[in-house]
């Protein structure tokens, strides 16, 4: 049975509402200006706490930011995602810039954007159907989980009149909304709150006591790296790492927007675009990245943005703030920044998944899948890793479950002019399946003539061919004649082209 698919209609990647759309309509435009604004407030610290995990000045943090989301904005795939420097990014190429420096940790932020183009026309975004529901679901939990948590440090040591100032931020998000949705509650919790750590005085941790900021724009770095061998063996490992983790950490955020919109990405654009970014992001002194989920939860669900205006200005209002209003924006302070994340991690959390009414209906191994991403996730620190390790176990799952719906039924019809035993075999055949296959069958107790028909049933791959011929073996020793009966088109052509080569056959 071959498996075929039709192309995708064009309309069903059309943005909803396009760019042109949101330029014409003064509401729409307002609102994805707006947006632009909110995500570039909540960028700056991000970018500098990213660039000091990652072991480099904060304006490498910054520059990356810029750079990426003003790429992203015109060659992704996913209108209104945030791209800039990460967490996960940051872990992965930490060491190169503590044991080789700035010049072979920018190579290799380079060399991964270059991995990623050769990912993307290697078609790994396709991969993405191969993520169950339960992964995604973990994903979700274990990123508002990670949301919430990476807040902790600003709330923890702090002045008192940090939790009030939090408490009151996180209130006007919730009710600001009831009253009007046309200017984003989190900016108008951002301006509030700055207004009143400003005007009364009150000493809280600000953007500015996170590290300094640049005062211009990032010009072309050039890393003064020798093109050796030896160079490539250094950095390779981690660019790859940094390429898998990006556009994993991308797509999946990709997918998510996807469900939260309603609407369909180009996901192999999106990883060509991911490489592009960090290729430029490289030469211009950045440290790359890829989708930031928070940001791009605050821009999507928080905000209500859908085009490419909101990820450009978000880019644009960063280079503003930051340069052009850097004493202004440094009195901000870091309680407004926090409510808005706390918003956007309850936002984020699927809170259905953990009824208890759907997890009496969900089957155990479901919830097993979606408890480990999230316990991997929540515990490693890193998206990827949890998902990869969610799908190897949804991927063993599945193998169990499918293992045990193989069965074999024996009939000995009477008035056969040969006695004949048939065996009838229901259920996909496949390594899991087909292991345990031999000894299903009576050898000794059948008749000379014995009929397999698997016109119920698919051969998969070719340990099911070498479970057949050993089963047919066996008949042979046994002076006995077998008959093998109702395969498919697919099945034949694999059991033509491997039986009797597989070791043990006859």
């Amino acid at each position: 049975m071959a498996l075929t698919t039709t192309p995708d209609p064009p309309s069903r990647y059309k943005p909803d509402p396009s760019v042109l759309t949101a330029l014409r309509t003064p509401r729409i435009l307002i609102k994805e200006v707006l947006a632009g604004l909110v995500v570039a407030l909540a960028l700056i610290p991000e970018a500098i706490a990213f660039s000091i995990i990652a072991g480099v000045d904060p304006r490498v943090g910054l520059f990356s930011t810029f750079v990426m989301a003003i790429v992203i904005s015109f060659i992704g795939g996913r209108p209104a995602m945030i791209t800039g420097a990460t967490g996960a990014i940051a872990l992965v190429i930490a060491p190169v810039a503590r044991e080789y420096g700035l010049e072979y940790f920018i190579a290799t932020v380079i060399l991964a954007g270059v991995f990623q183009l050769i990912l993307a026309a290697a078609g790994v975004a396709k991969l993405m159907r191969f993520i169950p529901r339960s992964v995604m679901v973990g994903f979700v939990n274990a990123l508002a989980i990670l949301i919430f948590t990476s807040q902790l440090p600003q709330l923890l040591g702090v002045p008192f009149l940090v939790y009030p100032l939090v408490a009151f931020g996180i209130i006007i998000m919730v009710v600001m909304p009831r009253i009007t949705k046309v200017v984003p509650a989190p900016l108008v919790a951002i301006v509030v709150l700055t207004v009143i750590t400003v005007t009364v005085s009150i000493t809280v941790p600000t953007i500015g006591d996170q590290g300094e900021l640049p005062r211009s724009l990032p010009t072309l770095f050039f890393p003064n790296v020798p093109l050796t061998l030896e160079t490539f063996t250094i950095i390779a490992p981690y660019a790859l790492g940094m390429a898998l983790v990006g556009i994993l950490e991308s797509l999946m955020a990709a997918k998510l927007v996807d469900e939260i919109t309603d609407t369909h990405s180009r996901k192999t654009q999106e990883a060509f675009g991911q490489g592009t970014a960090n290729i430029v992001s490289g030469f211009f002194g950045g440290m790359g990245g890829c989708a930031l989920i928070g940001q791009t939860m605050i821009n999507v669900k928080a905000s209500g943005a859908r085009t490419r205006i909101s990820t450009f200005l978000a880019g644009v209002f960063l280079m503003v703030l930051v340069i052009g209003t850097g004493d202004l924006l440094a009195v901000v302070p870091m309680a407004a920044l926090v409510a808005v994340m706390i918003i956007v991690s309850v936002l984020t959390f699927d809170w259905h998944s953990i009824r208890l009414s759907t997890l009496k209906r969900m089957p155990k191994s479901e919830t097993t899948v979606m408890v480990a991403t999230v316990i991997a996730i929540v515990v490693t620190h890193n998206l990827a890793i949890g998902v990869v390790i969610g799908v190897i176990i949804a991927m063993v799952a599945f193998a169990r479950r499918v293992a045990h719906l193989v069965t074999v039924t024996r009939t000995v019809p009477e008035g056969e002019a040969v006695p004949t035993a048939v065996y009838t075999v229901d259920g996909a055949l496949f390594f899991a399946s087909s292991n345990d296959l031999t000894t299903q069958f009576e050898y000794t107790d059948d008749p000379e003539r014995v009929v397999i028909d698997v016109s119920a049933s698919h051969i998969w791959d070719a340990s099911t061919v070498a479970a057949l011929d050993a089963i047919t073996t066996k008949y042979d020793h046994l002076g006995k004649r077998v008959v093998i009966v109702g395969m498919n088109e697919a099945s034949t052509s694999l059991h033509t082209r491997l039986v009797g080569n597989l070791g043990g056959g006859h």
